[in-house]
Protein backbone atom coordinates (compact mmCIF):
# COMPACT_ATOMS: atom_id res chain seq x y z
CA UNK A 1 0.00 0.00 0.00
CA UNK A 2 1.76 2.79 -1.11
CA UNK A 3 1.31 6.65 1.12
CA UNK A 4 -0.84 8.10 -1.43
CA UNK A 5 -3.27 5.40 -0.72
CA UNK A 6 -4.07 7.05 2.31
CA UNK A 7 -4.34 10.28 1.53
CA UNK A 8 -7.71 11.86 0.27
CA UNK A 9 -8.34 12.51 -3.28
CA UNK A 10 -8.06 15.67 -4.65
CA UNK A 11 -11.91 15.63 -6.31
CA UNK A 12 -14.42 16.26 -4.04
CA UNK A 13 -14.54 15.39 -0.48
CA UNK A 14 -14.11 11.93 0.72
CA UNK A 15 -16.57 9.81 2.21
CA UNK A 16 -20.07 11.69 0.95
CA UNK A 17 -22.56 10.33 1.81
CA UNK A 18 -25.00 8.92 -1.25
CA UNK A 19 -27.22 11.92 -1.84
CA UNK A 20 -26.99 12.87 -5.53
CA UNK A 21 -30.16 15.19 -6.66
CA UNK A 22 -31.25 13.46 -10.30
CA UNK A 23 -30.15 10.15 -9.55
CA UNK A 24 -31.55 7.22 -7.52
CA UNK A 25 -30.69 7.40 -3.35
CA UNK A 26 -30.53 4.74 -0.55
CA UNK A 27 -29.82 6.36 2.59
CA UNK A 28 -30.31 2.91 4.58
CA UNK A 29 -31.78 -0.80 3.16
CA UNK A 30 -31.26 -0.51 -0.18
CA UNK A 31 -34.54 1.59 -0.70
CA UNK A 32 -34.13 4.15 -4.05
CA UNK A 33 -35.50 6.01 -6.05
CA UNK A 34 -35.71 8.30 -9.38
CA UNK A 35 -33.23 7.63 -12.78
CA UNK A 36 -29.95 8.46 -13.82
CA UNK A 37 -29.42 12.39 -14.55
CA UNK A 38 -30.46 13.65 -17.39
CA UNK A 39 -30.50 16.54 -19.58
CA UNK A 40 -32.62 19.49 -17.80
CA UNK A 41 -31.89 17.26 -14.70
CA UNK A 42 -31.07 18.68 -11.37
CA UNK A 43 -27.21 19.39 -10.80
CA UNK A 44 -25.23 17.04 -8.97
CA UNK A 45 -25.83 16.38 -5.60
CA UNK A 46 -23.50 19.99 -3.24
CA UNK A 47 -23.25 21.71 -6.65
CA UNK A 48 -25.29 24.23 -7.86
CA UNK A 49 -26.26 26.93 -10.93
CA UNK A 50 -24.04 29.28 -11.33
CA UNK A 51 -25.29 32.44 -9.38
CA UNK A 52 -27.61 30.00 -7.35
CA UNK A 53 -27.23 28.42 -3.86
CA UNK A 54 -26.81 24.65 -3.63
CA UNK A 55 -29.83 22.68 -2.51
CA UNK A 56 -30.04 22.38 1.11
CA UNK A 57 -31.13 18.65 1.19
CA UNK A 58 -31.45 15.69 -1.00
CA UNK A 59 -34.78 14.47 -2.25
CA UNK A 60 -35.40 11.04 -1.21
CA UNK A 61 -38.53 11.30 -3.12
CA UNK A 62 -38.94 8.61 -6.27
CA UNK A 63 -38.62 12.36 -8.37
CA UNK A 64 -36.22 15.49 -7.60
CA UNK A 65 -37.76 17.75 -6.38
CA UNK A 66 -37.54 21.58 -8.78
CA UNK A 67 -34.66 23.13 -8.37
CA UNK A 68 -31.51 24.68 -10.32
CA UNK A 69 -30.85 22.60 -13.85
CA UNK A 70 -28.34 21.40 -15.85
CA UNK A 71 -27.29 20.29 -19.46
CA UNK A 72 -24.74 17.68 -19.22
CA UNK A 73 -23.55 16.00 -22.25
CA UNK A 74 -23.38 12.15 -22.64
CA UNK A 75 -20.40 10.65 -23.09
CA UNK A 76 -19.95 7.33 -24.60
CA UNK A 77 -19.58 4.09 -22.18
CA UNK A 78 -18.30 0.84 -23.25
CA UNK A 79 -20.84 -2.06 -21.45
CA UNK A 80 -19.52 -4.50 -19.52
CA UNK A 81 -20.00 -6.36 -16.20
CA UNK A 82 -20.76 -5.74 -12.84
CA UNK A 83 -17.27 -5.46 -10.47
CA UNK A 84 -17.44 -6.52 -7.38
CA UNK A 85 -21.57 -5.73 -7.37
CA UNK A 86 -20.54 -2.09 -8.89
CA UNK A 87 -21.43 -1.43 -12.22
CA UNK A 88 -21.33 1.86 -14.09
CA UNK A 89 -24.13 3.57 -15.92
CA UNK A 90 -23.47 6.55 -17.68
CA UNK A 91 -20.86 9.29 -17.76
CA UNK A 92 -21.34 12.76 -18.26
CA UNK A 93 -19.40 15.84 -18.78
CA UNK A 94 -20.30 19.05 -16.82
CA UNK A 95 -18.92 22.64 -17.59
CA UNK A 96 -19.86 26.03 -18.21
CA UNK A 97 -22.44 25.36 -20.84
CA UNK A 98 -24.09 23.09 -18.66
CA UNK A 99 -24.96 25.79 -15.96
CA UNK A 100 -23.25 23.55 -13.11
CA UNK A 101 -20.65 25.31 -11.12
CA UNK A 102 -18.00 23.49 -9.50
CA UNK A 103 -18.44 19.97 -11.44
CA UNK A 104 -16.54 18.46 -14.32
CA UNK A 105 -17.72 14.88 -14.92
CA UNK A 106 -20.12 12.63 -12.72
CA UNK A 107 -20.67 8.96 -13.64
CA UNK A 108 -23.70 6.98 -12.57
CA UNK A 109 -23.63 3.96 -11.25
CA UNK A 110 -25.49 0.67 -9.71
CA UNK A 111 -24.25 -1.11 -6.52
CA UNK A 112 -25.68 -4.30 -5.71
CA UNK A 113 -25.18 -6.28 -2.01
CA UNK A 114 -24.30 -9.53 -3.04
CA UNK A 115 -23.85 -10.68 0.78
CA UNK A 116 -26.05 -12.07 3.25
CA UNK A 117 -26.17 -8.97 5.44
CA UNK A 118 -26.29 -5.33 5.72
CA UNK A 119 -23.38 -3.69 4.56
CA UNK A 120 -21.65 -0.05 4.20
CA UNK A 121 -19.61 0.47 0.75
CA UNK A 122 -17.05 3.01 0.11
CA UNK A 123 -16.59 2.88 -3.43
CA UNK A 124 -13.69 4.39 -5.51
CA UNK A 125 -13.75 5.59 -8.86
CA UNK A 126 -11.12 6.84 -11.62
CA UNK A 127 -11.55 9.11 -14.28
CA UNK A 128 -9.65 7.82 -17.26
CA UNK A 129 -7.95 10.28 -20.36
CA UNK A 130 -8.34 8.94 -24.00
CA UNK A 131 -5.18 7.10 -23.45
CA UNK A 132 -6.77 5.12 -20.68
CA UNK A 133 -4.06 6.85 -17.92
CA UNK A 134 -5.82 8.35 -14.57
CA UNK A 135 -6.77 11.68 -14.69
CA UNK A 136 -8.63 12.05 -11.12
CA UNK A 137 -10.11 10.13 -8.11
CA UNK A 138 -13.31 10.39 -6.53
CA UNK A 139 -14.48 8.48 -3.37
CA UNK A 140 -18.37 7.85 -1.96
CA UNK A 141 -19.34 5.86 1.14
CA UNK A 142 -22.60 4.22 0.72
CA UNK A 143 -25.19 3.77 3.86
CA UNK A 144 -26.10 0.24 4.59
CA UNK A 145 -27.61 -1.60 1.66
CA UNK A 146 -29.86 -4.77 2.57
CA UNK A 147 -28.47 -8.16 1.24
CA UNK A 148 -29.58 -8.63 -2.31
CA UNK A 149 -30.69 -4.88 -2.75
CA UNK A 150 -29.61 -2.50 -5.63
CA UNK A 151 -28.97 1.31 -4.53
CA UNK A 152 -28.57 3.54 -7.75
CA UNK A 153 -26.23 6.98 -7.14
CA UNK A 154 -23.79 9.41 -8.93
CA UNK A 155 -20.21 10.02 -8.19
CA UNK A 156 -18.54 13.68 -9.21
CA UNK A 157 -15.40 14.80 -10.62
CA UNK A 158 -14.59 18.48 -9.32
CA UNK A 159 -14.06 21.68 -11.54
CA UNK A 160 -10.40 20.96 -13.23
CA UNK A 161 -7.56 23.60 -12.25
CA UNK A 162 -4.90 24.12 -15.92
CA UNK A 163 -4.67 21.89 -18.24
CA UNK A 164 -6.35 18.64 -17.36
CA UNK A 165 -7.05 16.16 -19.93
CA UNK A 166 -10.55 15.60 -21.03
CA UNK A 167 -12.29 12.75 -19.21
CA UNK A 168 -13.48 10.45 -21.63
CA UNK A 169 -13.93 7.21 -19.30
CA UNK A 170 -14.46 5.87 -15.77
CA UNK A 171 -13.87 2.41 -13.73
CA UNK A 172 -14.30 0.90 -10.31
CA UNK A 173 -10.94 0.65 -8.90
CA UNK A 174 -11.30 -0.12 -5.54
CA UNK A 175 -14.84 -1.71 -3.43
CA UNK A 176 -14.15 -1.89 0.28
CA UNK A 177 -17.35 -3.28 2.61
CA UNK A 178 -18.06 -3.72 6.00
CA UNK A 179 -21.21 -5.36 7.77
CA UNK A 180 -23.36 -2.41 8.93
CA UNK A 181 -23.64 -3.90 12.40
CA UNK A 182 -19.64 -3.86 13.13
CA UNK A 183 -18.99 -0.28 11.07
CA UNK A 184 -16.49 1.87 12.44
CA UNK A 185 -17.32 5.44 13.55
CA UNK A 186 -15.49 7.99 14.21
CA UNK A 187 -18.49 10.36 15.63
CA UNK A 188 -22.39 10.13 15.45
CA UNK A 189 -24.69 8.33 17.43
CA UNK A 190 -22.91 6.35 20.62
CA UNK A 191 -23.23 2.55 20.31
CA UNK A 192 -25.14 0.57 22.27
CA UNK A 193 -21.73 -0.66 23.75
CA UNK A 194 -20.70 2.85 25.01
CA UNK A 195 -17.85 2.85 22.65
CA UNK A 196 -16.97 4.25 19.61
CA UNK A 197 -13.42 2.56 17.64
CA UNK A 198 -12.19 3.68 14.51
CA UNK A 199 -8.41 3.71 12.46
CA UNK A 200 -6.93 6.79 11.47
CA UNK A 201 -4.91 7.38 8.16
CA UNK A 202 -1.82 6.73 9.43
CA UNK A 203 1.62 6.95 8.40
CA UNK A 204 4.25 5.47 6.24
CA UNK A 205 7.71 5.72 5.49
CA UNK A 206 10.74 3.81 4.46
CA UNK A 207 8.47 0.75 4.43
CA UNK A 208 7.23 0.79 7.84
CA UNK A 209 3.69 1.04 8.09
CA UNK A 210 1.67 2.56 11.30
CA UNK A 211 -2.20 3.12 11.92
CA UNK A 212 -3.96 4.32 15.28
CA UNK A 213 -6.63 2.33 16.99
CA UNK A 214 -8.77 4.98 18.61
CA UNK A 215 -11.70 4.23 21.37
CA UNK A 216 -13.91 6.37 22.64
CA UNK A 217 -16.13 6.55 25.60
CA UNK A 218 -19.19 7.41 24.30
CA UNK A 219 -22.04 6.60 27.08
CA UNK A 220 -22.36 7.33 30.38
CA UNK A 221 -20.17 4.56 32.94
CA UNK A 222 -16.46 4.05 33.19
CA UNK A 223 -14.89 1.75 31.07
CA UNK A 224 -11.56 -0.47 32.18
CA UNK A 225 -9.69 -1.05 29.52
CA UNK A 226 -5.97 -3.59 30.29
CA UNK A 227 -4.79 -5.52 27.73
CA UNK A 228 -4.15 -5.79 24.00
CA UNK A 229 -7.19 -5.32 21.25
CA UNK A 230 -7.94 -8.57 19.63
CA UNK A 231 -7.71 -8.53 16.14
CA UNK A 232 -8.31 -10.89 12.93
CA UNK A 233 -7.56 -10.32 9.48
CA UNK A 234 -9.54 -10.97 6.42
CA UNK A 235 -9.22 -10.64 2.67
CA UNK A 236 -10.82 -8.80 0.11
CA UNK A 237 -13.42 -11.33 0.00
CA UNK A 238 -13.66 -11.32 4.02
CA UNK A 239 -12.16 -14.77 4.40
CA UNK A 240 -9.91 -14.80 7.47
CA UNK A 241 -6.32 -14.84 6.92
CA UNK A 242 -4.15 -17.39 7.99
CA UNK A 243 -0.70 -17.25 8.67
CA UNK A 244 0.29 -13.98 9.88
CA UNK A 245 1.60 -13.81 13.68
CA UNK A 246 -0.29 -10.76 15.71
CA UNK A 247 2.09 -9.90 17.96
CA UNK A 248 1.78 -8.19 21.52
CA UNK A 249 3.91 -4.97 21.03
CA UNK A 250 5.07 -3.80 18.13
CA UNK A 251 8.77 -3.42 19.17
CA UNK A 252 9.24 -5.80 16.87
CA UNK A 253 8.34 -4.31 14.07
CA UNK A 254 9.80 -1.07 14.95
CA UNK A 255 11.03 1.13 17.09
CA UNK A 256 9.26 4.62 18.36
CA UNK A 257 5.57 3.64 16.92
CA UNK A 258 4.09 3.91 20.26
CA UNK A 259 3.17 0.05 21.73
CA UNK A 260 6.14 -0.75 23.83
CA UNK A 261 5.92 -1.74 26.57
CA UNK A 262 3.45 -3.78 28.79
CA UNK A 263 -0.08 -2.86 29.09
CA UNK A 264 -0.93 -0.77 31.95
CA UNK A 265 -4.90 -0.69 33.17
CA UNK A 266 -6.71 2.33 31.71
CA UNK A 267 -9.66 4.13 33.09
CA UNK A 268 -11.94 5.57 30.59
CA UNK A 269 -14.42 8.57 32.30
CA UNK A 270 -17.80 9.10 29.39
CA UNK A 271 -15.88 11.42 26.98
CA UNK A 272 -12.39 10.02 27.14
CA UNK A 273 -10.27 8.17 24.79
CA UNK A 274 -7.79 5.37 24.27
CA UNK A 275 -4.97 4.42 21.49
CA UNK A 276 -3.26 1.59 20.24
CA UNK A 277 -1.16 1.45 17.46
CA UNK A 278 -0.93 -1.10 14.67
CA UNK A 279 2.47 -1.63 12.97
CA UNK A 280 3.85 -3.61 10.06
CA UNK A 281 6.56 -3.84 7.19
CA UNK A 282 5.69 -4.46 3.42
CA UNK A 283 9.00 -6.42 3.12
CA UNK A 284 8.88 -8.48 -0.30
CA UNK A 285 11.18 -11.45 -0.17
CA UNK A 286 10.97 -14.91 -1.11
CA UNK A 287 6.78 -16.05 -0.70
CA UNK A 288 3.31 -14.81 -1.28
CA UNK A 289 2.76 -11.01 -0.32
CA UNK A 290 0.04 -10.92 1.95
CA UNK A 291 -2.56 -7.68 1.19
CA UNK A 292 -5.57 -7.73 3.56
CA UNK A 293 -7.80 -4.76 3.69
CA UNK A 294 -10.05 -5.60 7.17
CA UNK A 295 -9.25 -5.70 10.42
CA UNK A 296 -12.10 -7.28 13.02
CA UNK A 297 -11.27 -5.57 16.15
CA UNK A 298 -12.18 -6.29 19.81
CA UNK A 299 -11.31 -3.67 22.23
CA UNK A 300 -12.16 -6.01 25.19
CA UNK A 301 -12.80 -9.92 25.33
CA UNK A 302 -16.34 -9.00 26.13
CA UNK A 303 -16.88 -6.17 23.49
CA UNK A 304 -19.12 -6.79 19.93
CA UNK A 305 -16.26 -6.68 17.34
CA UNK A 306 -15.95 -3.04 14.88
CA UNK A 307 -14.70 -3.67 11.09
CA UNK A 308 -11.88 -1.04 10.36
CA UNK A 309 -9.49 -0.43 7.22
CA UNK A 310 -6.35 0.08 7.26
CA UNK A 311 -5.62 -2.10 4.16
CA UNK A 312 -2.65 -3.91 5.32
CA UNK A 313 0.31 -4.82 2.79
CA UNK A 314 2.49 -7.16 5.10
CA UNK A 315 5.01 -8.43 2.39
CA UNK A 316 6.03 -11.43 3.08
CA UNK A 317 7.08 -10.48 6.47
CA UNK A 318 4.07 -12.38 7.89
CA UNK A 319 3.81 -10.25 11.11
CA UNK A 320 1.54 -7.93 12.47
CA UNK A 321 2.45 -5.76 15.52
CA UNK A 322 -0.31 -4.43 17.81
CA UNK A 323 0.31 -2.44 20.92
CA UNK A 324 -1.30 -1.79 24.24
CA UNK A 325 -4.68 0.16 25.13
CA UNK A 326 -2.91 3.56 26.16
CA UNK A 327 -5.15 6.64 27.43
CA UNK A 328 -5.33 9.54 24.73
CA UNK A 329 -4.38 12.32 26.63
CA UNK A 330 -4.64 14.29 23.78
CA UNK A 331 -8.42 13.79 23.27
CA UNK A 332 -10.91 16.18 24.31
CA UNK A 333 -14.91 15.84 24.67
CA UNK A 334 -17.66 17.70 26.24
CA UNK A 335 -19.10 15.20 28.79
CA UNK A 336 -20.12 14.68 32.22
CA UNK A 337 -17.59 12.55 34.04
CA UNK A 338 -19.08 10.93 37.15
CA UNK A 339 -16.19 9.21 39.28
CA UNK A 340 -14.73 5.92 38.78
Amino acid sequence: MSNASRTAPAVLAAALLLTACGSETALSGGDAGGGPVRAGALCPSEFSRYGSPPSSAPSESSEPSAGPSGTPTALPLPSGPAENGVKITALYAWGPQSGCAGVSYSADFELTNEQTEAARYTLTFGFLSDSGGPVDNAVRTVGAVGPGRTVKGSVVMGEQVGNAPEVTGVTVTKVRSVPEAEASSASGTCPESGMRLHADEGDAAMGLRVVGLHLVNCGTRPIRLDGYPKLTIQDEDHHTVDGVRILQGTDQIGTGVGGDGGPQPVALRPGEAAVAGLAWRNTTQAGEPVNAPYVRVWATPAADPVMVVPELDLGTTGKLGVGPWRKDETYRESASTPDL
